[in-house]
């Protein structure tokens, strides 16, 4: 019996009622898979809440020069977009147990991220072409800072996604991948809400 058994163990039931009483409790806990996700995406929402408390609180300075943004990166966030709805469209298809809309809406999350990525690191270039270093100012610093942090999670939901997909390509039935296609999709919606209030900020200044 674990720890979390141990502690809802009601010793004073009969034996029946108390295995009926586990048996309940196991089928209304929140699955491991979700609720590893829920914390770290709360690890995640504090770190950028950290990042933009640092921001605003620096750009009050006189020294803080904000960079214009260049038009390619209003583009990379309607592609970040349209990724979140591919990965929606899986979501639904494997409840409904359409494996082809599930290969679709994988392709269209995974396609869609991949090609954000190559325009913000695109976008970095055209910046650091026009003399805007990272060293220079530090509104540079904190631009480069807050979006490549953005991109690394977003590499790291590409992992998940390609592990996902290789299930999917292999065969396995809707029951075996509702979950991963599932949580994909949870964290695909959960970066683009940030990158939308990230980039909002960024517009602002």
């Amino acid at each position: 019996m674990g720890l979390i058994d141990q502690l809802t163990d009601k010793s004073w039931l009969p034996g029946q009622a108390r295995a009926e009483n586990l048996q309940i409790s196991g089928e209304s806990a929140l699955p491991v898979e979700k609720l590893g996700l829920r914390v770290f995406l709360a690890v995640i929402t504090v770190l950028f809440s950290l990042f933009v408390v640092a921001y605003i609180d620096r750009w009050s300075f006189t020294d803080w020069r904000p960079l214009p943004l260049p038009w390619l990166m209003w583009l990379n966030t309607a592609v970040l977009v349209l990724g979140s709805v591919g990965m929606q469209k899986a979501r639904l298809a494997v409840n409904r147990d359409e494996m082809d809309g599930v290969r679709t809406g994988l392709l269209a999350g995974g396609g869609f991220a991949v090609a954000f990525l190559a325009g913000q690191f695109w976008a970095s270039q055209q910046l650091v072409a026009l003399g805007y270093y990272a060293e220079t100012n530090p509104a540079n610093a904190y631009f480069y800072l807050i979006t490549a942090v953005h991109a690394v999670h977003l590499l790291g939901g590409l992992v998940a996604w390609g592990r996902t997909a290789g299930k999917v390509w292999r065969g396995l039935a809707a029951d075996k991948v509702r979950m991963s296609v599932e949580l994909c999709a949870v964290y695909w919606h959960f970066l683009l809400v940030v990158w939308l209030l990230l980039f909002g900020l960024l517009s602002l200044t």
